[in-house]
């Protein structure tokens, strides 16, 4: 029996070209290398006996499924998704791909973040996902305008310092 989820809220479907990139390899990686490697490891599983008490077994079953709906998610997904290559008609503004300097007016905190599709988002990496509130909140901004953004820990005010639309020398 299969556990109900609510559908999921219909997110943009925007994606750069390193996003859709890591995606087609990753469903790539996942049907020709690590679902044959379960299977495999499934079957001898499978062949040791009773399954009701083989812990390999159910951990393998368990891994399986989680592939194919990953597969299943990404198959339906990439198509849909529409690779954005081009820079905006003005780059001092803030558009889908761009990286932004943004300063938190109230502690004068720096940090950057790259706008990318809700598929490629990484904390670690600074990318957000164009449709968090603190992407909405800064799209169409210039660098030295001052925008309000309602986050989970409340409204934060933050100006823009920097727009690039290549991404950031290493310092």
């Amino acid at each position: 029996m299969a556990r109900w989820r609510p559908p999921a809220e219909h997110s943009t479907a925007l994606i750069t070209r390193e996003g859709h990139a890591r995606l087609k390899h990753e469903l790539d990686d996942l049907w020709r290398v690590r679902r044959p490697e379960v299977v495999k490891a499934l079957a001898a599983a499978a062949a040791e006996g009773d399954r009701s008490e083989n812990a390999e077994y159910i951990y393998r079953k368990k891994q399986l499924g989680e592939i194919d709906r990953r597969v299943r998610y990404l198959s339906k997904r990439l198509p849909l998704l529409h690779v954005i290559e081009t820079t905006p008609s003005d780059p001092r503004s803030v558009f889908f791909g761009a990286w932004v300097e943004v300063e938190n007016v109230a502690n004068g905190e720096l940090a950057r973040y790259r706008i990318v599709g809700p598929d490629e988002t990484d904390a670690k990496l600074g990318h957000i996902s164009i449709d968090s509130p603190l992407a909405r909140a800064m799209l169409k901004r210039r660098i030295d305008d001052e925008f309000e953004a309602m986050l989970p820990a409340g409204p934060q005010r933050y100006a823009i310092v920097e727009v690039a639309y290549r991404p950031p020398a290493e310092e």
